[in-house]
């Protein structure tokens, strides 16, 4: 077992966790096989956890005009532009699951301008970068290439509020030091890669 911190503040016992929070993390954990480091964390503070993870869910699981892949396409880039290795490491492993494809979130991670995916998805990429780093430069101009790419005026707001939720994602992460758990650098990848994984651990602390 891993036995670096997850965390530089003290991460609560599920047993002593509000009855709210601990059914969240026990339903992740039974669909998952392991509690995701970023909600035992972030589970120090109840009512961030809570408003935290509305706004994930709002963003991250409602139907329209972007795929639950491209959603986490954004994610991907903006943190790797963030410096977040959390995000990068975990939201690279729901990418793959998500795209069917072993290889886009490595690539898109590093560089997605020469990533495996469709000048559409750059033109997106493209706009959630400027969302992340350059925020004070967003202008009509920008969404007007988007919509000759198809995307309407509310998928821009959802490019915009994923990149700006994950902005503020990746500086909680990076301020407590979260530690990606060790489970999903090997999710979504080859076949050989799942055989090769070590017996499964307790997920409680990784």
């Amino acid at each position: 077992m891993n036995a670096t911190p997850i965390s530089r503040y003290p991460v609560p016992k599920l047993e002593e966790l509000p009855e709210d929070i601990r059914d969240r993390i026990l339903a992740v954990q039974e669909k998952a096989g392991f509690v995701p480091n970023v909600f035992l964390t972030l589970a120090h503070r109840p009512d961030e956890f809570r408003a935290f993870f509305a706004y994930h869910d709002a963003l991250m699981e409602k139907e329209g005009g972007l795929t639950k892949a491209e959603r986490e396409m954004i994610v991907v880039a903006t943190s790797n532009a963030n410096q977040c290795q959390y995000c990068v490491v975990a939201h690279g492993a729901i990418l793959r699951i998500r795209a069917k494809n072993p290889l886009v979130a490595d690539q898109v991670a590093t560089n997605y301008r020469k990533a495996d995916i469709t000048p559409r998805q750059k033109a997106m990429l493209d706009f959630a970068m400027k969302v992340s780093q350059r925020s004070g430069e967003i202008a009509d101009a920008d969404f007007d290439a988007l919509r000759t790419h198809g995307f309407s005026d509310e998928d821009i707001w959802d490019i915009g509020a994923i990149s700006g939720f994950f902005a503020l994602s990746n500086r909680m992460a990076n301020l407590i030091s979260m530690r990606p758990n060790d489970e999903f650098y090997l999710m979504g990848r080859s076949e050989e890669a799942k055989d090769a994984k070590a017996q499964p651990r307790s997920p409680a602390r990784r």
